[in-house]
């Protein structure tokens, strides 16, 4: 346990800018979190299997894995103010270009504007999160990059409100008949055409309005005169990229954050399955994403606060150990007892992604703007793991309860790719806290 002596947190002289960094982790946030819950809606409105509609994320977390290295190039060379400009640049027009992928009815057209949007995401997560670290004492970084990501589920929390509230409840194509049938399957011809382009246009307005939102708040920072972290040394991005990848707990860091974000991604997407599975509907599972939102951003604040008194290491491992068992009660708990375990898992989540960022960047100077791309880029664990999820619920097919496995349905079954991710990030954990243990 850490003595209760820790620097300040954040001096007086940067709290504007650190108030303005920090609301760009809930603008991403909203954009996670309004996307989640269309793999189903899009699987209904264009009537695809699980593997098809998964690919919303794939497009979604690709755009990291694309734009990251580009990113901290731009923010090395010029500035992060130019980085967060850029950002929300891309984010508000891959928003906007929802507007033609509901016109033509193209689902390709869908997923490119999504992919570009997240190329927005990319800069300003390459950007902010270092950013953050650097406002302040290296011992309080990750402590503070804490409390600017407890924000990030904030935007989350208005991501799903407008996702219930303007978008599921107002899909026809999710309507059911009293026998709890679908309507729309039923439709044939020209009735059928017509619910498509009515849903496809209720999923366009609300990223159209987003786009247009971004695109004034890009308008306003772009007037507003920020602070910048310069160097004293100048070095090659080229040699910034081969001395990190020497360093074992960067690497490491980088694994375990690839893991991390797709386990996150998967309980987050595949939530609203696991409840229909069980008779719960789109717009009622919405309420277990929020409460499980909710836990997520209570578990930021409160495990903020334990940074000051325990090691972080000590805290990734406890809390990744909480995941594996409640993966486990996901798994092999049928019925509401499974949900609310899924529903728990959240609040073990809250603590990950920060304190995996600054334990892989801590004490790498100005080679943390290197390795911040490379973290972003980790995030393509929330493309591909979602995919490979769908498939197995896809096994016997397109419904959820198809076959058996270990005596559950392949939803309940399929959630042993978080139960594996967690498995790394807990390890991750207890090799940080090795290493603290080992330093003289």
């Amino acid at each position: 346990m850490k003595a209760d002596s820790s620097p300040s947190l954040l001096s007086r002289s940067l709290l504007l800018p650190f108030v303005l960094i920090t609301s760009l982790f809930a603008l991403w946030g909203f954009a996670n979190d309004i996307t989640n819950p269309m793999v189903s809606a899009f699987k209904k409105v264009l009537e695809l299997n699980n593997t098809q509609a998964s690919w919303v994320q794939a497009a979604f977390y690709g755009g990291y894995f694309t734009m990251a290295l580009p990113a901290a190039y731009v923010v090395r060379k010029y500035s992060y103010k130019t980085g967060i400009v850029v950002g929300l640049f891309l984010y508000a027009f891959g928003a906007v270009l929802f507007y033609p992928a509901a016109a033509y009815e193209n689902y390709l057209f869908f997923l490119l504007a999504l992919y570009i949007l997240t190329f927005g995401l990319a800069f300003l997560e390459t950007t902010a999160n270092p950013f953050i670290l650097s406002m302040g004492d290296e011992r309080t970084a990750t402590q503070r990059l804490n409390l600017a990501q407890a924000f990030n589920p904030l935007g989350a929390l208005t991501g799903l409100f407008v996702a219930q509230t303007f978008i599921l409840s107002a899909l026809q194509s999710d309507d059911v008949d009293a026998q709890g049938n679908s309507t729309y399957e039923a439709l044939t011809g020209a009735a059928k055409a017509a619910v498509r382009t009515a849903d496809l246009e209720v999923i366009r307005n609300p990223y159209v309005i987003l786009g247009i939102f971004v695109a004034l708040l890009m308008i306003f920072i772009a007037s507003v005169k920020m602070p910048e972290q310069r160097s004293t040394t100048i070095t090659s991005f080229k040699d910034s990229i081969r001395r990190i990848f020497k360093n074992k707990r960067f690497v490491g860091g980088v694994i375990a954050q690839l893991f991390y974000v797709g386990a996150q991604i998967m309980c987050w997407t595949y939530i609203y399955q696991y409840a229909e599975n069980l008779g719960i509907d789109n717009q009622s599972a919405v309420n277990y994403a929020y409460a499980a939102l909710v836990l997520f951003l209570l578990g930021r604040f409160i495990c903020t606060y334990l940074l000051r008194f325990f090691d972080s290491g000590k805290l990734l491992m406890f809390l990744g150990s909480g995941a594996i068992l409640f993966c486990v009660g996901t798994i092999f708990i049928e019925g509401i007892l499974g949900l609310y375990a899924l529903v728990l898992v959240s609040f073990c989540m809250s603590l990950m992604f920060p304190t995996i960022y600054g334990i892989a960047l801590n004490n790498l100077g100005e080679d943390a703007k290197a390795g911040s791309a490379f973290l972003v880029m980790a995030i393509v664990g929330g493309a591909f793991m979602p995919v490979l999820q769908g498939m197995i619920l896809d096994l016997g097919g397109s419904g959820y309860n198809d076959i058996s496995v270990l005596g559950v349905p392949e939803v309940n079954i399929s959630f042993i790719l978080p139960l594996i991710c967690f498995v790394v990030v807990t390890y991750y954990g207890f090799t940080s806290i090795i290493k603290n243990l080992n330093k003289p």
